[in-house]
């Protein structure tokens, strides 16, 4: 056998464990957590490492659903307003980075590199850095508690990188499209709606799971914002609860992780192609 074939056999081999190792790896804690929430928290007791399928049972999910009058843990209303926190976050988003990422990509002004480079030396900023002064702010305004201002600030978060990555699709929208349309009688923001959005679309999807991803999961801003108001509670903030009393049996805890982490797997599977896409979709030009 001569080196060449050696090598490729080898790395072949190394190819496969790699990829066997880091599957296992990424998916068995999520495996563990589904197989404890459908477990008797008896069974979890008395043998707490076994890892065989023990049962079918819906009683954790139906104590974690049901509402705190009720004698659950609510999740059903903090499902429903990390919901619409993610969802409104979403479309401001959008409506925000659309045209600022259009403006630095097409338009010419002064200072449009170093308005570029801000954007993404703010996406830098550590949350921790941001939340302090964003409290002491939305305090004096009186909007602590506020789902709307949860809401701008996690606009605040997401709008820097979320300029970045459609700037970068923009680019690779050819300018004689745009010229075209303009000739035919658009003006600016008909070219926007009828050209470079309808060729975006891939981009904008990636766009809108990403900031939904960030909204939904997002705890610190959540907690700061709303741990007075536990009507208002987002499920992040939720889980945080039932994670801190040991009332709660290990299978309702599990139960509230699955119903956390479920939307944003199925988000993910369903729009894979079109994350891919728009994120490696201003690749060429850098």
């Amino acid at each position: 056998m001569n080196r060449d074939r050696v090598e490729n056999v080898t790395f072949g081999v190394l190819r496969w464990v790699t990829i066997v190792f880091l599957t296992v790896v990424s998916l068995f804690p999520f495996y563990y957590m589904v197989l404890l929430s459908f477990r008797l928290i008896q069974d979890v007791q008395l043998s707490p490492g076994s890892l065989a399928p023990g049962g079918f049972n819906l009683g954790a999910y139906r104590e974690v659903l049901k509402s705190v009058d009720a004698g659950g843990q609510g999740f059903v209303r903090f499902i429903e307003i990390s919901a619409a926190v993610s969802v409104a976050t979403v479309v401001v988003t959008l409506a925000v980075s659309i045209p600022g990422a259009y403006a630095v990509t097409r338009l010419r002004f002064a200072g449009r590199r170093q308005v570029d480079a801000l954007f993404l030396a703010i996406y830098l900023f550590p949350a921790i850095v941001l939340a302090i002064p964003l409290y002491v702010v939305l305090s004096r305004l009186g909007l602590r508690g506020s789902l709307v201002a949860l809401v701008l600030v996690y606009v605040a978060q997401t709008v820097p990188v979320t300029l970045y990555m459609l700037r970068g699709y923009f680019d690779t929208i050819p300018v004689s499209l745009e010229e075209a349309a303009q000739l035919d009688g658009c003006g600016r923001l008909g070219v926007i709606w009828r050209v470079s959005l309808p060729l975006s679309r891939p981009a904008l999807a990636a766009t809108a799971l990403y900031v939904f991803m960030i909204a939904w999961n997002e705890y610190l801003f959540a907690l700061l914002f709303l741990v007075e108001r536990q009507d208002r509670w987002t499920v992040s903030l939720g889980l945080s609860q039932l994670a801190g009393t040991i009332e709660i049996p290990t299978t309702v805890l599990m139960a509230g992780s699955v119903l956390l982490t479920a939307p944003i797997v199925a988000l993910f599977f369903a729009g894979e192609r079109l994350l891919v896409e728009g994120l490696t979709g201003g690749a060429e030009k850098g």
